[in-house]
């Protein structure tokens, strides 16, 4: 397998995962509850993003495509961490 190969192989994997944060995002959202949400899994998932950014950054050759679909996920995780902080907000006022 060549290099590039094995890039396209990972920039599917990323937006494959990728695909299920927006439903996640929506649901958190119209939910208003903290409910059955883990921060800690949330965290977990950003920092492996992250790590992939860094990852992307500090290879050399081609990849530089690699950090559009690591970038959305980060963002879409971020969004969810940010909406379960405003659910756990909502949930002690309960």
């Amino acid at each position: 397998m060549t290099m590039n190969e094995a890039k396209i192989l990972e920039t599917v994997m990323i937006l494959c995962f990728g695909a299920a944060w927006p439903a996640s995002i929506i649901k958190s959202w119209r939910s208003r509850t903290a409910k059955g949400k883990s921060i800690f899994f949330l965290l977990i998932v950003l920092t492996g993003y992250c790590a992939g950014i860094a990852k992307v950054l500090v290879s050399e050759g081609t990849g530089g495509f690699l950090l559009l679909p690591y970038g959305l996920n980060t963002v879409m995780v971020a969004a969810d961490t940010v909406i379960y902080f405003r659910n756990v907000s909502i949930d002690r006022g309960k």
